[in-house]
């Protein structure tokens, strides 16, 4: 009886939470994406977009780990082949076979023993690191399992012009997700986890990490394959999936355009509406604005591309996003004029006058509504 109630006190629990509608940003995931979002997992935020560079293109972005694989199985057979005899030896002598490897300390000079025990500390040293940091990344690279691997999903896929990238968040949401806070209503006896959508200060954290990382200057600048940082990894897998869901006609192509999901335990799975992050949090207004602002930041990005200077849009991008997700952002003029002046600096360091630049690119003194 206790737990028919218990079942009945779930349902009508989530009967309650079904009708709520989440905070913005976020809304409730459509029933039509349920053959994707299904197979995820909840522990993670999912961001999927698709990659529109010619295939010609992924082609030698994606020959550049296969080389850089290839090379390192080359020098570590290469090692094993060098070092496999000396190990050999020391086996044997272990064993009790006396051989070149095998000494007796009290006939050495102390200065003799700690040379040998120096070298051979050495050796064991570097092939351990070897064995344990350098030889997973070829095996994972055609290998790994726990989320797919590229080589799998290049074999499923192959190269398209159009293809869909799905990213999987890192340790700092998972550990976010799980952390305990003291539950003053439980007379400080209890912990609660820190609910990323309901409380204000958790959402704003959640937020700018999601908009850092669906920026179009990233999505539509950088090849899907290089979207990988210290905060998001490509999920395989999830990949093949969304593209074999395509395939077989279960899902549109443009369903996986700019796409973010992640799962709470009242709401179930949810979206983060991109509109509402461009637009400062806002279901309307902003979104002209922010228009011109992208179109004022491509023409400062070819003009720097012209003077063989591109390497300085990025950093601009990095410094922007960096400071933007400070506490307090560029809410007022002195901190938009200080983070100016480090831009400044920048490029005056690499020869370029950032408002010269700008102006003659652009035709204005500064980012629209900055």
């Amino acid at each position: 009886m206790a737990t028919k109630r218990t079942g009945k006190a779930s349902g009508a629990r989530k009967a309650a939470t079904s009708s709520s509608n989440p905070p913005k940003p976020f809304k409730k995931a459509p029933d039509s994406l349920e053959p994707f979002y299904e197979q995820l997992s909840t522990r993670h935020v999912y961001i999927a977009h698709i990659d529109g560079k010619p295939a010609s293109f992924k082609r030698k972005i994606f020959s550049v780990p296969i080389l850089m694989n290839i090379g390192v199985v080359l020098l570590f057979a290469l090692r094993v082949w060098y070092i496999g005899p000396f190990y050999y030896l020391l086996l044997q002598s272990a064993l009790g076979t006396a051989n070149e490897t095998t000494f007796v300390a009290k006939d050495l000079a102390w200065t003799q023993l700690a040379s040998i025990i120096f070298r051979r500390g050495f050796t064991f040293m570097l092939d351990l690191i070897l064995a344990v940091f350098v030889w997973p990344w070829p095996v994972e690279f055609c290998f790994g399992t726990t989320h797919g691997n590229p080589v799998g999903w290049r074999m499923q896929v192959g190269f398209r012009d159009k293809e869909i990238y799905v990213r999987r968040s890192r340790s700092w949401y998972s550990s976010t997700q799980n952390s305990t806070v003291t539950d003053n209503a439980a007379g400080g006896n209890g912990t609660t986890k820190m609910d990323l959508v309901n409380d204000d200060d958790a959402r704003r954290l959640l937020v700018a990490h999601i908009s850092q990382a669906t920026s179009p200057l990233l999505t539509q600048q950088k090849t899907g394959y290089l979207t990988m940082d210290g905060n998001w990894d490509l999920d395989w897998n999830m990949m093949v999936l969304a593209t074999h869901l395509v395939d077989k006609k279960e899902l549109a192509l443009e369903a996986f355009t700019s796409l973010t999901l992640l799962h709470h335990d009242d709401y179930g799975w949810l979206i983060a509406d991109l509109k509402m992050l461009s637009a400062g949090g806002g279901p309307d207004g902003g979104s002209a604005d922010d228009d011109i602002r992208r179109q004022q930041v491509f023409k400062f990005r070819d003009a720097l591309s012209a003077l063989g200077k591109e390497d300085l849009f990025y950093r601009w991008i990095e410094i922007i996003q960096f400071e933007a997700t400070k506490p307090g952002g560029f809410g007022n003029a002195e901190r938009q004029a200080e983070v100016a002046q480090q831009v400044r600096d920048v490029f005056q360091e690499k020869g370029v006058d950032f408002d010269r630049l700008w102006a003659e690119s652009v035709g204005t003194d500064g980012l629209h509504g900055m």
